[in-house]
């Protein structure tokens, strides 16, 4: 067997060469070389430990990302007045950034505006003014326009965590938080190599959800379940309040989904495909918690997100101001039938050499998963980020 630094220097390859790379994937190119996993995770470890990777769980999947080999000295702003909370921030973080600690928000945003951090850790319920005003400020001052914040807050997320992503956060993290969850972020948002890191285009891309897609065939577990969690009337909404508004849900669904991942503690997968539609999948308890869950939150969610684009509240009893019918929003799951994926697939498979299927187009995997026909679409510019763009066609049934 090879030595340990020879291993890890082609570790260093492997995901050098994709940007990022599944644990499953390393297994695999580990099985391939001849070690073992014990050695695998030694090797992933000391990269870790030294900062070369960076790893994060998303959608139910363990990712590894290259960083930068010298990266500028990154700074971080963290806001958040108890003093014991902020040490803990501090010391989460870790080493190898410039880290300054605020305790009061009303000096916060000038410090802000004035040293323009590369990312502020914000708490919401701050002296002086709140952490909502404070995301809001940065993300409209265009000098702070790539300035990264990550919101970090005990307060009731039903609503706060909506406005956040409105206002422009980058992430919401409840508290009591986990110190390893916002190292991760942290290092991944500042150091990552390539291209900027967003955590909604980082759910699992469509090698992952095609590797999920041919479990499910191959499961023998008549519990193993595969459905899309679709966001209805997402088009007709952004058509009528912005693309940015249609951006804002499907982040918000997509951290919602993550956080119901990680409470459930169990194996759930979680791709993203690249317009209206997540893919869930699992054992079908698990999946239906899953989803029973997000929908709930979502629905509590609901009348804050028509409020904050000018529908009054209902117990007002007044007809709303637009004086017409608001567009409804609403998740939809649909479980996809073994029998129907197996035609759809035997459909693609035509067209592909059947020693060779490789991994599916996103086109291909919405056809496969009912899906054809897109009212979304998300693409990624290299200077703009993230875009939605709203096309033609109806929401359609599996």
């Amino acid at each position: 067997m090879e030595s340990i630094e020879n291993i890890k220097a082609d570790i260093i390859s492997v995901i050098n060469d994709k940007q990022q790379v599944t644990y499953n994937e390393l297994m695999g190119f580990a099985a391939a070389s001849n070690f073992d996993e014990a050695t695998l995770k030694r090797a992933l470890h000391e990269l870790e430990i030294a900062s070369a990777i960076a790893s994060r769980s998303s959608g139910g999947i363990l990712t590894y990302y290259i960083l930068q080999d010298e990266p500028p000295l990154r700074r971080i702003m963290i806001v958040e007045d108890d003093k014991n909370i902020n040490k803990l921030m501090m010391l989460s973080v870790g080493k190898g950034f410039e880290t300054k600690q605020i305790y009061d928000g009303g000096e916060a945003i000038e410090k802000i505006k004035h040293e323009k951090p590369d990312l502020v850790i914000l708490d919401l319920m701050l002296p002086g003014k709140d952490g909502l005003e404070i995301c809001q400020s940065v993300k409209t001052d265009g000098s702070l326009k790539d300035t990264i914040v990550i919101i970090v807050s005990a307060m009731d997320a039903t609503s706060n965590r909506f406005k956040g992503i409105k206002y422009g956060a980058d992430y919401y993290i409840k508290k009591p938080f986990d110190p390893a969850e916002l190292k991760s972020l942290v290092t991944i948002f500042l150091k990552k190599k390539g291209k900027k890191f967003d955590p909604l285009i980082d759910l699992p891309n469509e090698s992952r959800i095609s590797d999920e897609v041919e479990k499910a065939l191959k499961d023998p577990n008549s519990s193993y379940e595969m459905g899309r969690l679709a966001v209805d009337g997402l088009a007709e909404f952004a058509k009528e309040f912005g693309n940015d508004s249609g951006m804002t849900i499907l982040r918000l669904v997509s951290q919602l989904l993550q956080d119901k991942v990680k409470e459930s503690k169990t194996s759930v997968f979680v791709g993203f495909l690249n317009g209206d539609d997540f893919v869930v999948a699992g054992d079908k308890g698990t999946v239906d918690a899953a989803v029973s869950g997000i929908t709930g939150e979502f629905k509590a969610v609901l009348p804050f997100i028509y409020q904050s684009e000018g529908y009054k509240p209902i117990e007002l009893g007044i007809e709303d101001i637009y004086g017409a019918e608001k567009p409804m929003l609403s998740l939809k799951y649909m479980p996809i039938q073994k029998g129907a994926l197996i035609e759809r697939r035997a459909e693609i498979l035509k067209n592909k050499r059947n020693d060779d299927i490789g991994s599916y187009t996103y086109e291909e995997l919405r056809h496969m998963l009912g899906s054809d026909q897109l009212d979304i679409t998300i693409t990624r510019d290299p200077d703009d980020g993230v875009r939605l763009s709203v096309g033609k066609g109806d929401r359609r049934g599996d």
